[in-house]
């Protein structure tokens, strides 16, 4: 391969670009994991994380990726045949359901359009319809990686509780966890999914469930068998530090990393670096005349940017394009937008500096790649960070 100089921009929205001080972390010789230096590290990674997901109860990491801990979530606490309710926002949601559905779930699926997020008001009609209560669960995507698209979980809560239902409450946070603002107690949440390689600006290999005191009774109880995803034996060997099988032992290295720059920078300031990220890129596009596929401003994402090509063009041709020329990766889309669109990350080691690169890459793919667009996507963006300066 020809070498090309300067860094490569993964402005994919995940896997996230991973900072030195995590390289570094990661880059040690591995521990024992039965050592008594093990136990020490794994505590207390296990008791800061509990900051990330705003919770004061457990949470469990898995040697997984996502996907894991949304099965983990549901085989402790449902049981076969068990209706839950999910919501279409996109892809990822989708994947969910049709796990539920394999692992022998009755998954009901309230269709979408993918332009908007999950509705609080078809929330509580739905459970007040179910008098008896053959709803178990409530599902649904915090932050939908493939749309841009982010719903409002305090207000599904407010839904589930004016419908007084007894249902648990699920959340998948994979794209979302620090990166916008999450309350896994306040707002009410069950279990918590998430994982390593978004906001946590990790490599993939780290799932998590955050776990309500609800759901571990539901655990107690439900008829799922499981093994390798039992909360209990988790729970148990956590208590101590360790594990009841071989966990990612340098990964969590990096986690310790990972919570530490967040805790230094402040998650409040995290997020608010994000929602900047954020606006910037939604003035270029806007500036380029082109159609962010999130149609609600309130539900914008601060992680990615999804946004529609015109008519008779192919978004993976400009993407092609932009890699090839300029050496940085945007995200496909996926699934029924595939080849309308393309994402623009902005989350985890993001700066302005970072974004105006991207910005001006992707306004530069748009003339090479001949897709209609106005000039100045990157000025508005510029002005509009220069405007809102973090420390003006």
């Amino acid at each position: 391969m020809t070498f090309r100089s300067g860094r490569h921009f993964l402005q994919i929205p995940g896997p996230s670009n991973v900072p030195d001080r995590i390289l570094r972390a990661i880059d040690r010789p591995t521990m024992d994991h039965r050592g008594p230096g093990f136990g020490g590290l794994s505590k207390s990674v296990l008791e800061d994380l509990k900051q990330i997901f705003k919770t004061s109860g457990p949470v469990i990491i898995y040697p997984s990726s996502g996907t894991g801990a949304w099965e983990a979530a549901m085989v402790n606490t449902l049981s076969p045949g068990d209706k839950v309710l999910m919501f279409e926002t996109g892809q990822f949601a989708g994947l969910w359901c049709e796990l539920a559905g394999r692992i022998g779930l009755d998954a009901e699926y309230i269709s979408g359009d993918w332009r908007g997020g999950v509705s609080a008001d078809a929330v509580e009609s739905r459970l007040a319809e179910d008098k008896d209560h053959q709803i178990k669960a409530v599902c649904m995507v915090h932050n939908e990686t493939s749309t841009g698209v982010a719903s409002n979980v305090g207000a599904v809560r407010k839904a589930i509780d004016a419908a007084n239902h007894p249902a648990l409450f699920f959340v998948d946070t994979i794209s979302s966890l620090a990166s916008i603002d999450y309350r896994h107690d306040e707002w009410g949440v069950d279990v918590t999914v998430s994982c390593s390689q978004k906001g946590l600006m990790l490599p993939p290999g780290l799932g998590f469930n955050a776990i309500s005191e609800k759901a571990l009774q539901a655990s107690k109880a439900n008829g799922f068998q499981r093994s390798y995803w039992d909360w209990g034996a988790m729970l148990s060997n956590n208590a101590t530090g360790y594990y009841p099988y071989t966990p990612s032992t340098n990964l969590l290295y990096g986690l310790r990393e990972a919570i530490d720059m967040l805790l230094e920078e402040g998650l409040d300031q995290v997020f608010a670096r994000h929602d900047r990220m954020a606006a910037a890129t939604r003035c270029a596009v806007q500036a380029w005349g082109l159609e962010i596929l999130c149609q609600n401003p309130d539900e914008y994402s601060s992680v990615l940017t999804a946004v529609l090509v015109p008519d008779g063009c192919d978004a993976d041709q400009v993407r092609g394009k932009i890699l090839e020329a300029f050496d940085m990766s945007l995200g496909t889309g996926l699934g029924k937008v595939k080849g309308k669109v393309f994402r623009i990350g902005h989350l985890g080691d993001m700066n302005d500096l970072t974004l105006m690169g991207t910005l001006a890459g992707v306004e530069m793919g748009l003339s090479l790649a001949d897709v209609p667009h106005q000039k100045g996507g990157v000025d508005k963006a510029m002005a509009y960070l220069t405007e809102n300066a973090l420390n003006s």
